[in-house]
């Protein structure tokens, strides 16, 4: 520290940064940004758009601090900004579509009933605390990168843990609903619950990994911004690469395992259909319901007491 109070440039980094270990990262994040944009296009999932943009946020992160490796000791600001920014926010967006994930499945399931919060309601409600924690985090992590004297640096990451504290509140909430959710749709499965043929109760798996790998990094980051620059979690590149670049990685290499857009088909004709579609009943097979994907979806009538279930057929 020089005698009037400023933090050396130096000390954007507290250790040098590894290079192997983030060309690694950018490589990962990389593959896993094109495997959901390629998903995110060919199903036409735009509400997933945030998540892959995420990803994107993840790589180019990485790939900033593979730059700064060849500028230490004196580390420019630019690279630090953009890898504190990207790495910093990117599970916020991840976040937002997984939100709109569940508020979509309740829909396709016609399990609305099921939900503590009107579905109506439930994405915004989630999605705003979401913008919230984003915004909370993009202001503190800003100052951070440009902090000049340690009480700006204390400043600057206390407005980073009220993001994240805001984040892991919502996240929290989030899990509770998903966990009534499932208890409920499992006990009392709807008549839709039987129709549908992609794999939904695959898909809440993936919500459960997803939340909990989520919540275990936004915990981590909040612990390392509450102890400080001081702190061994600042001084040791170790813990920012496995507690959250892994745990980063695996969520989008989960939703690449189970994408949205292969269950969540229909949704908005399902939950626009009218009553009516229940007491078609052995009226016939081959009644068409459901279209989109340029797959014609069609209701197989109840017999002999089964539920009655939905084939597919390209048109």
């Amino acid at each position: 520290m020089t005698d009037s109070g400023e933090l050396p440039e130096y000390r954007l980094y507290d250790y040098d940064p590894n290079l192997p270990a983030n060309v690694v990262f950018t490589v990962l994040f990389s593959v896993v940004t094109i495997g959901q944009f390629y998903l995110l296009i060919r199903k036409r999932t735009w509400y997933f758009l945030a998540f892959a943009i995420a990803c994107l946020f993840e790589a180019v992160g990485y790939a900033a601090r593979c730059v700064a490796v060849n500028e230490a000791p004196n580390f420019t600001l630019t690279p630090f900004l953009i890898q504190t920014l990207f790495i910093l926010l990117a599970p916020a967006l991840m976040a937002a579509s997984i939100y709109m994930v569940l508020g979509r499945l309740i829909r396709l399931l016609d399990a609305h009933e099921y939900a503590i919060v009107r579905t109506k309601w439930l994405t915004k409600i989630f999605v705003v605390g979401d913008v919230l924690s984003f915004m909370t985090q993009s202001a503190g992590g800003g100052l951070m990168a440009q902090a000049k004297t340690p009480d700006a640096m204390k400043q600057a990451e206390g407005i980073v843990l009220g993001g994240l504290a805001i984040q892991i509140v919502f996240f929290g909430m989030f899990i509770v609903t998903t966990i009534i959710f499932h208890r409920r749709i499992l006990k009392r499965p709807t008549e839709r619950s039987f129709r549908v043929e992609g794999p939904w109760r695959q898909l809440i798996l993936a919500l459960y990994i997803s939340s909990v790998l989520t919540m275990v990094r936004s915990i981590f980051r909040m612990i390392e911004f509450g102890a400080g620059k001081q702190s061994i979690l600042m001084q040791k590149e170790v813990f920012l690469l496995a507690l959250d670049g892994v745990l980063m990685f695996l969520v989008g290499v989960v939703f690449l395992w189970k994408f949205p857009g292969d269950v969540l088909v229909g949704y908005k004709e399902v939950w626009q259909t009218t009553t009516d579609e229940e007491t078609l009943g052995s009226r016939g097979e081959g009644i068409p319901m459901v279209a989109s994907g340029g797959k014609a979806a069609y209701y197989q009538g109840v017999q002999g007491g089964q539920h009655g279930r939905y084939s597919t057929s390209v048109r």
